[in-house]
């Protein structure tokens, strides 16, 4: 992908392929960002919103039910951490309609909130960081902070949370690579005009004749900010492991 990107189309076909990057990865760049049909620029900056604000979401709100689900006690506590287990059962596929028909109630057609409310938090979310939550955190620590007369939103924000960094930095990354990736419900909410990354990349292999080198720089640029993230959650579970690590 990288060679072709950085290559005119004259060597697409060449039979053995080219294993060496070219000079041309400027101009297709630059023929990229100027294509009428893919609006890259704002399919990347829509990308960037919603993949943010989803990840962000996600983990703060499935933090709180994982740390409320592993060590808060009330009344229904495991048949409701069984309903939202059981939304993972769920295809994705069977919702999209009836989905599609509440953002139609909403008028929310063709805006960033069709694709980004829907996805605030989710059940794999909760249930990962239920189950960090329950080794992670003793009992004790939180007592202790109740005793120095913390709250519980207090015991969760300055105890429970910074235990739960390792978990919420996989949680997150992994939030944001399937957000940046979502291909079919965008598709199915978003008009051409307005899209995110992904439909900006299947914008230009819709075209009459397909510029190989053309969708090849799209996806290649498509997956500089996903490195960039992977790169910064990294160094963040693993100085969150060094923190907690507990010494012999």
């Amino acid at each position: 992908m990288i060679v072709v990107a950085t290559r005119t189309n004259d060597v697409v076909s060449d039979m053995p392929p080219p294993v060496l990057p070219g000079g041309s990865f400027g101009d297709n760049v630059g023929r990229l960002f100027d294509n009428p049909d893919a609006y890259f620029a704002k399919g990347l900056l829509n990308s960037a919103i919603v993949a943010t604000c989803v990840t962000v979401s996600t983990v703060f709100f499935a933090s709180l039910a994982g740390f409320a689900f592993a060590k808060l006690r009330f009344r229904g506590r495991n048949a409701l951490l069984l309903t939202v287990v059981a939304t993972m059962m769920v295809p994705v596929q069977m919702g999209i309609i009836p989905l599609y028909m509440i953002m139609v109630e909403l008028g929310w057609q063709n805006r960033l909130q069709a694709v980004i409310v829907p996805f605030l938090v989710t059940g794999f979310g909760v249930f990962m960081m239920r189950q960090y939550a329950d080794q992670a955190v003793p009992d004790e620590l939180i007592e202790a902070a109740r005793v120095d007369g913390c709250s519980t939103f207090g015991v969760y924000w300055r105890v429970v949370l910074p235990a739960l960094r390792p978990a919420a930095g996989v949680l997150g990354l992994l939030t944001f690579m399937q957000t940046w990736n979502e291909f079919m419900w965008p598709l199915a909410v978003l008009s051409p005009d307005n899209p995110t990354v992904q439909l900006s990349i299947n914008n230009l292999a819709n075209a009459y004749f397909k510029d190989y080198t053309l969708m090849f720089a799209g996806t290649t640029v498509a997956i500089l900010p996903l490195l960039a993230v992977f790169v910064v959650f990294g160094r963040q579970i693993i100085g969150g492991i060094m923190e907690g690590a507990v010494k012999a």
